[in-house]
């Protein structure tokens, strides 16, 4: 079986664009996986700000059954 020199070239074509998409796809995903990392960094840091202003806070809670 032989493959013919356009069918050769189309094919390696659709195998770099699915490459190519791929590569876009990872990116786009490593970009919001920082972003969220980023959000939850500054969340933490908002707690810890609130903690050392009202160290009480979220220490004890009460509870009835």
């Amino acid at each position: 079986m032989s493959m013919a020199i356009p069918q050769l070239s189309t094919a390696v074509s659709q195998a770099n664009l699915k490459t190519d998409l791929g590569v876009l796809v990872l990116a786009k995903t490593m970009d919001e996986g920082e972003k969220i990392g980023e959000n939850m960094v500054e969340m933490l840091d908002a707690a810890a700000m609130e903690r050392s202003v009202n160290p009480a806070v979220g220490g004890n809670f009460d509870m009835s059954v």
